[in-house]
């Protein structure tokens, strides 16, 4: 009878998941995403500003303005918060992400309060979102697990 040799505790330890796409996926969604994403936040916030009125010169600009203003800030988190600690990692996508949907908010007339109580309650569940993630998927050294 044939028996499956016992695996060294390096291979092990060294599981990792393929990577199913590859390089030039990862460089065309690391461009791709930000756009795209970016185009869809600008129609968002030029429609709530315009309240369902007309379509306008000055509607457009904003939408395009708000689009690549929304396009590079996310680049920037993308790039710039995994070089971060979980904690100051996770605090970078609260601020982005409140202050995304406060801007939002306030598009659509609401108060500057309600504005920016939406924008900490949205910006509140992603850090602790992202947090738990970063705390269950890093070592106690701050390095990624698998």
């Amino acid at each position: 009878m044939a028996h499956a040799a016992p695996a060294s505790r390096k291979m092990i330890t060294q599981r990792r998941r393929p990577d199913v796409f590859g390089p030039r996926v990862h460089a065309a969604v690391k461009v791709g995403l930000p756009v795209v994403l970016g185009l869809v936040y600008g129609f968002w916030a030029a429609a709530n500003q315009r309240h369902g009125g007309p379509i306008t010169g000055w509607n457009l600009l904003f939408g395009f303005v708000t689009a690549l203003v929304f396009a590079v800030l996310f680049a920037a988190v993308c790039a710039l918060a995994p070089r971060l600690p979980r904690e100051l990692h996770a605090l970078c996508w609260f601020v982005f992400s409140g202050c995304a949907v406060g801007f939002l908010y306030s598009q659509t007339g609401a108060s500057v309060f309600s504005s920016s109580g939406l924008g900490l309650l949205v910006g509140a569940a992603v850090l602790a979102m992202v947090f738990y993630r970063y705390y269950t998927h890093e070592d106690a050294e701050g390095r990624r697990i698998g």
